[in-house]
C-alpha cells in the first residue's frame, strides 16, 4: 500500500459514564474496526479511538445454544471457490464508531486471500452456514470456515502506540527512580548492548513473539541507537507478521560516551540507511515502516532536530514520535539547554517534528498553550498510564480527559520497559486508574474515564469493517482457556463476558492472533 502522506489519527471520544449501562442497538453499529475498551490500532493513518461500552440486550450466555454441544473451534472446508480465504463464525466485538460497541451474538466475518475482509453479516443464522459461506465473494476454491466454540469471540486486534523494543529485557527494573536517573542507571546500558547483533536477534525475536502472543497486532517501536540492530527488529517484525513502525533512535548527546551517535552526521546518515533497509523490506510498507525517533531533545544536538525535520519534509509518508513533556526533570533539563524556546511545542515545531505526523508520547505536564498547538497541529498523544506512575519521578497523571474535550487525537502505549508490563490489557486499567486520580488533582474538572473509553482504534484496521485488513484476536473465556479471568457464569449476556475478559483477562485467554488474515500468534 503506497502512501504520499501519514496522519497520527487518534481520534478520541468522550463518553458519559452512564453510557456503561445504556442499552445498544441489538443490530449494533460494529462494522467498523474501532476498539472499545482495548485497542491502539494504526496504519497508513494511525487512527486512535476511545469509543463507548454500552450493554445490548443479548441473550444471557447464548453460546451453547448457538454451537449446541460443540466443544472446541469448529473447522468445516466448503469446497466452492476458487481460492483460499478464511470465515469466521460465532459471536463478534467491535465499535462501528467512536461512540458505539457493537456485540454480535452470532456473526460472519469473511476474508479474502489477500487478508482483505470481504463480508460482514452481523446477524448470521447458525444453522444455514453452509449456504451462507457458498454465497460469499471471497474468490477462493478452498475456505476453512472458523466456528467458535461456546465461550469465544472475536476482537481487533490491540495497537501498542509507544514501546522500546531494546526494553524487553529489562521490564520491571529501575521502578521509582526519576527519569533521567532511570536512563543513565539502568536504560543506557541495557541498550548499548543491541550494538551486539547476535544479542540484538535474540531479545527482538523474543520481543514480537512475545508481543503477538498479548494480541498486540501493531506496535510504534523506538529502538536503540544502532542502525543494524534496527534493521534486524523490522525483518523480525515482517517475518513474524506485526505491523510496526520501527526507529533508529537519535542520541548525539548527554548519553554516555559508549551509548550515543558518534557524530551529527552520523546520526542521520544511519537514519537515512535505515529507512532505505525498510523500504526494502517492504516497498509498499504494507506491515512495516520507519518512523523518526528523535529519543527527546535533551538527547539530541539541535543539528540533529534541524536534520531529521529535513528527513521528514523530504518523505511525507514518515511518521515522527518522541517524548513530551514526560517529567518535570525532564521539561528543566530541556528548557535549560534550549532557552531560546519557553517550552517543547514550539521547539519540536520550529525544527519541523510537530504535525499530523507526531506521535508524542506522555504529555503529563500541559500548558494552556502547549494544549492550543497540540490540536491546532493535529499531534497525537500515546497515553501511557503504567510508566507515568512507576518510573519519573512522581505519579503522573497525564491530562487525558481535556485532551478529549479539546479533540486532541490520544491513544495507548505500554511504554514497556519504563512500564513494567507489556499488556495493552494493563494499560487500558491503568488509564482508567489514572483518570480517577487526575478527577481528584482537578478537583473534579477532569471526570474519571469509564471503561469504554481506554481504548482506541484505527482507520486500516481495528474493527471488521467490509474493505479493511483482518488483523484480529480469538479470545477464550471458558475451561482451560479461563486462565484466571472472573469465571464465566451461565447467565452472563456477551456483554458482560468481555468486561471480564477486559478487566481480568491475560495472555491466557488469547487464543488465535491474526494480522492481514496470517495466524502470527507464536506457540
Amino acid at each position: 500500500m503506497a502512501v504520499s502522506a501519514v496522519q497520527v489519527q487518534f481520534l478520541c471520544l468522550p463518553v458519559d459514564r452512564d453510557l456503561m449501562t445504556a442499552s445498544c442497538r441489538k443490530e449494533g453499529p460494529f462494522g467498523v474496526p474501532r476498539v472499545s475498551c482495548w485497542l491502539l490500532v494504526f496504519s497508513v493513518t494511525f487512527n486512535i479511538v476511545t469509543p463507548c461500552i454500552s450493554s445490548p440486550q443479548t441473550p444471557k450466555h447464548s453460546w451453547p445454544n448457538l454451537y449446541t454441544t460443540r466443544n472446541k473451534s469448529q473447522y468445516i472446508t466448503i469446497h466452492a471457490m476458487a481460492q483460499s480465504g478464511k470465515v469466521f463464525l460465532g459471536p463478534v466485538i467491535h465499535c462501528p464508531s467512536a461512540s458505539e460497541l457493537e456485540i454480535l451474538p452470532f456473526a460472519l466475518v469473511g476474508v479474502n486471500s489477500e487478508g482483505t475482509i470481504v463480508s460482514l453479516i452481523k446477524n448470521a443464522d447458525p444453522e444455514n452456514t453452509q449456504d451462507l459461506v457458498a454465497a460469499l465473494d471471497v474468490s477462493p476454491s478452498l475456505d476453512t470456515i472458523h466456528l467458535l466454540a461456546p465461550g469465544q469471540f472475536l476482537i481487533p486486534g490491540f495497537v501498542d502506540t509507544h514501546n522500546h523494543a531494546p526494553q524487553w529485557a529489562q521490564r520491571g527494573l529501575g521502578q521509582g527512580m526519576h527519569i533521567l536517573d532511570w536512563l543513565n542507571a539502568i536504560t543506557f546500558p541495557n541498550e548499548s548492548r543491541f550494538r551486539d547483533p547476535d544479542y540484538a536477534r535474540r531479545i527482538y525475536a523474543s520481543c514480537v513473539d512475545g508481543f503477538l502472543r498479548q494480541g498486540i497486532t501493531t506496535a510504534s517501536y523506538y529502538g536503540s541507537v544502532h542502525g543494524e540492530a534496527t534493521n534486524i527488529l523490522a525483518g523480525f517484525c515482517l517475518e513474524k507478521g506485526q505491523r510496526a513502525l520501527v526507529g533508529k533512535c537519535n542520541m548525539t548527546r548527554n548519553a554516555p560516551e559508549y551509548y550515543r551517535d558518534a557524530s551529527v552526521e552520523e546520526s542521520l546518515q544511519v537514519t537515512e540507511a535505515c529507512i532505505a533497509h525498510i523500504r526494502h523490506l517492504d516497498p509498499e510498507g504494507k506491515l512495516v515502516r520507519h518512523v523518526l525517533t528523535p529519543r527527546f531533545a535533551i538527547s539530541c544536538d539541535p543539528e540533529v532536530l534541524q536534520g531529521l525535520g529535513q528527513i521528514a519534509d523530504r518523505n511525507p509518508d514518515l511518521p515522527i514520535q518522541t517524548h513530551f513533556n514526560e517529567a518535570e526533570q525532564e521539561m528543566k533539563a530541556t528548557m535549560e539547554l534550549f532557552p531560546q524556546f519557553t517550552n517543547e511545542a514550539d521547539l519540536y515545531e520550529h525544527y519541523g517534528l510537530l504535525g499530523q505526523r507526531s506521535i508524542l508520547a506522555h504529555c503529563c505536564h500541559m500548558s494552556e498553550y502547549e494544549l492550543d498547538r497540540l490540536k491546532a497541529l493535529g499531534c497525537g498523544v500515546a497515553h501511557c498510564p503504567v510508566s507515568n506512575m512507576t518510573v519519573g519521578g512522581g505519579f503522573m497523571a497525564a491530562p487525558v480527559r481535556e485532551f478529549m474535550r479539546r479533540g486532541i487525537k490520544v491513544g495507548l502505549g505500554t511504554d514497556s520497559g519504563g512500564g513494567f508490563s507489556s499488556s495493552i490489557l494493563d494499560a487500558m486499567r491503568q488509564a482508567m486508574i489514572a483518570s480517577h486520580a487526575r478527577e481528584v488533582m482537578s478537583r473534579g474538572q477532569d471526570t474519571g474515564l469509564s471503561i469504554g473509553e481506554v481504548c482506541g482504534l484505527h482507520d486500516k484496521v481495528g474493527n471488521f469493517e467490509v474493505g479493511k485488513e483482518f488483523d484480529a484476536i480469538v479470545v477464550g473465556t471458558q475451561g482451560p482457556e479461563q486462565g484466571i479471568m472472573t469465571m464465566v457464569e451461565d447467565d452472563d449476556t456477551l456483554k458482560t463476558v468481555f468486561e471480564k475478559f477486559i478487566m481480568t483477562g491475560d495472555d491466557r485467554n488469547i487464543l488465535e492472533v491474526y494480522v492481514q488474515g496470517r495466524s502470527v500468534k507464536a506457540t
